[in-house]
């Protein structure tokens, strides 16, 4: 059976992972000296309470080509097929950590790596796709194809209380464009072609929401849905009650922003991530 690899940046949860037998590999939080496994060293609440009270700002690091040469070879012991789906290359040089840890394992097993073009639920979403297929048994051919074509159909919508954490990291984008006329706005960002761009400018976090529930309720089908927050779990739970009726509920999915990702869009992130049908 193929074995699905994905890293942290996917907000996938202990719970999915073990489910769907998805393997993931974690990348880094930095608190000045100390640096902890995204999720594994220290947990998102942890992380959050500290982004909150700690003086010192967090940075992050990618996972390293050995962290992913390990988890190949301990895989190439149980498959010759593994899949690999990451964060963009345009956030991250976790895709050529990947790749240069592929080639660290060897060839024991034949082993892809795919840019998912995106980050977080929309990551999350073609990674539970890929893990699905390949339960039921398809190779890794198959899902190759599949999630080549998924990724043009997979759309993010994240609503900020602040930019300040995009800024700071770097990862602001074309977002950049809201800076300066911000004031009492909960901007709405979106990841096109790996790279994060403005969509539009609530003036409060109720229009946001109203702004993302019209944004799911816009597809005609939709085959997953993946719904997250950082620690405004309340407004996400609100929001999934209005959406809950576009996609059977056995394909929306419940998340939260990990460490790494905390760090670039801060404690008030409200995300909708759509996979939309063929």
């Amino acid at each position: 059976m193929v074995k699905v690899v994905t890293d942290s940046c996917s907000d996938i949860t202990p719970q999915m992972a073990q489910e769907f037998g998805i393997s993931v590999v974690p990348l880094y939080v930095q608190f000045g000296n100390e640096t902890y496994r995204d999720n594994i060293d220290l947990s998102t609440e942890e992380f959050y309470r500290k982004l909150e009270t700690s003086k010192v700002a967090p940075t992050t690091a990618t996972a390293t080509p050995n962290d992913f040469a390990q988890l190949f070879t301990k895989l190439s012991a149980e498959t010759d097929e593994i899949l690999t789906i990451v964060l963009s290359q345009k956030f991250s040089a976790t895709y050529a950590a990947a790749l240069e840890g592929k080639i660290m394992a060897g060839k024991n097993s034949r082993i892809e790596v795919i840019d998912s073009q995106a980050g977080a639920g929309a990551q999350m979403l073609l990674v539970l796709s890929a893990a699905r297929m390949a339960q039921s048994g398809a190779d890794l051919d198959r899902i190759v194809d599949r999630v080549s074509r998924s990724i043009p159909r997979v759309h993010v919508r994240m609503s900020f209380d602040t930019l300040e954490y995009l800024r700071r990291g770097g990862r602001i984008g074309k977002v950049q464009a809201f800076l300066g006329s911000l004031l009492k706005v909960n901007p709405v960002a979106g990841i096109k072609d790996g790279a994060a761009f403005p969509i539009a400018r609530p003036r409060s976090r109720a229009q946001a929401m109203e702004f993302l529930v019209d944004f799911v309720k816009g597809f005609e089908e939709i085959e997953a849905l993946a719904v997250e927050d950082a620690t405004t779990p309340d407004d996400a739970e609100a929001l999934l009650q209005r959406v809950k009726d576009v996609v059977p509920p056995e394909r929306i999915y419940r998340s939260k922003v990990t460490p790494v990702v905390g760090t670039h869009v801060g404690r008030h992130v409200l995300a909708v991530s759509v996979l939309e049908a063929e």
